[in-house]
């Protein structure tokens, strides 16, 4: 009978400190959103960063601007033990000047918004003149051939899908177009590419983006072309032999030197396990690069702001990781994982922000099959905690800069804003800070903030 009370009394005891423990992190988790829509500046780093440094392409003085801007900020932060620049190695390419396509039809002639794509070749100063053949995705060429394709300007002109709800599945089935679609026109002999911009808004504003060269291929010109002018260029062809006139000075220079920023913060009782938080810092030279991927860097900066100032002492280290070169190569991200792993260290989380800074959805997790489920499984334990917010909790992907960290055998972690209009500014001059609701900004960082918060307390 007193063991039997005994029992009775240990399960209560333990039954209620569990429940004190929910509570004071649910009263944090409200602490962090408070400061946060209330006191947090990470609009004020979006907007310098945005419309005072600009477009920061990998390799370029803006690049190296911010770096230096973000490592002085990080700097002025209490709790931040240690900031510091990692050296990696990035491609160079340069845009050039403004580019020129134009179309001829029927005596007439219309200029067309354009911009090159990244690492695209240039046409030279004369520009280059050819007859446009449309096609609606990489599985065409090969139906035409080279007796069809050969000498001619290539057009890509499959829309992204506006019937999927996730517009980052109709932007992945789309990309490959624009990606790999110069490397696939030059093996049949075209001279150059024209691309439909990925979006599924009208408008007359052009969207770059990376594309790849294979090795075995004569490099040509590519070029991204607005999806009114696409959709206006797709109609003369139903009809009308169409020729075209090229013109960009875009090229490819020696790779160069630039930096990731990182901050680390010492864990307390499991300094070993790192939970890290980051975005990209460069961008593409058009536009401010406010959602893609300022937002990102803001948010992952704001995480350790935020908790500086609720004098917050980690259990674990923490982490907030700017990596350069997303956009164009990854160089960053291979750094930072080649040099984490020579070290043996053990990320137990890694948070990704890389979509905008619209309003938070959730978070979605991947990592190595023989952890993921059981990480997945603890993880959503915290719906708890998040659903007040209207967080979710769910597999998927992680984030290109934090995938090299996969044999780590850590948890990564997507987060997820809202994605209906991020594909309207994405790779395109209108990408700045003035297209940023600073509401959904802060409410996006203090979700990680919680997020990160709530992995230190209770691990995975």
């Amino acid at each position: 009978m007193i063991k039997s009370l005994k029992l009775i009394l240990f399960i209560t005891i333990c039954f209620t400190q569990q429940l004190i423990s929910q509570d004071e992190e649910a009263f944090f988790i409200k602490d962090i959103y408070e400061y946060t829509l209330s006191d947090g500046i990470c609009d004020q780093w979006l907007s310098f960063l945005s419309d005072s440094i600009g477009g920061r392409l990998a390799g370029s003085q803006n690049a190296l601007d911010a770096v230096d801007y973000t490592l002085n900020e990080l700097k002025k932060i209490d709790i931040v033990d240690t900031v510091y620049k990692q050296e990696c190695i990035v491609p160079k390419w340069e845009r050039g000047e403004k580019e020129v396509v134009k179309i001829f039809y029927d005596n007439e002639e219309m200029e067309l918004n354009a911009l090159a794509l990244g690492n695209s070749k240039g046409t030279g100063e004369n520009g280059l003149t050819g007859e446009i053949i449309e096609v609606f995705g990489l599985d065409t060429l090969n139906m035409l051939g080279r007796e069809k394709l050969e000498g001619k300007i290539v057009f890509f002109n499959r829309p992204m899908n506006p019937k999927r709800i996730n517009t980052g599945y109709a932007y992945g089935e789309a990309v490959d177009q624009r990606v790999h679609g110069a490397s696939r026109a030059s093996l049949y002999g075209a001279k150059a590419v024209l691309v439909r911009s990925v979006t599924t808004q009208s408008d007359d504003l052009p969207h770059t983006g990376v594309q790849t060269y294979q090795e075995d291929v004569e490099p040509i010109p590519s070029l991204a072309i607005s999806t009114n002018d696409a959709n206006k260029l797709g109609v003369l062809l139903d009809s009308k032999k169409v020729m075209g006139y090229i013109r960009n000075t875009s090229q490819i220079l020696p790779p160069t030197t630039s930096y990731n920023v990182v901050a680390e913060i010492r864990g307390q009782s499991k300094p070993d396990e790192i939970i890290l938080v980051g975005g990209h810092l460069d961008s593409w030279d058009v536009g401010g690069g406010a959602h893609d991927d300022g937002s990102g860097c803001v948010h992952s900066m704001q995480v350790i702001h935020t908790l500086s100032n609720l004098n917050y002492k980690p259990e674990r280290t923490l982490r907030c990781v700017l990596f350069m070169n997303e956009e164009n190569g990854l160089g960053g991200a291979l750094a930072y994982a080649k040099e984490s792993n020579r070290k043996g260290e053990f990320h137990l989380a890694a948070i990704e922000s890389d979509s905008g800074g619209f309003t938070p959805r959730g978070f979605t997790c991947t990592g190595e099959p023989s952890v993921l489920p059981k990480y997945l499984a603890n993880l959503q334990k915290f719906d708890v905690f998040l659903d007040p917010y209207d967080l979710y909790l769910k597999p998927g992907g992680g984030g290109a800069d934090i995938n090299p960290l996969k044999s780590q055998k850590g948890l990564l972690i997507g987060f997820k804003p809202d994605g209906q209009r991020y594909f309207d500014f994405h790779h395109t001059e209108a990408d700045v800070f003035k297209n940023v609701n600073v509401r959904e900004l802060k409410l996006g960082a203090a979700s990680i903030t919680s997020l990160v918060y709530l992995i230190d307390q209770r691990g995975l």
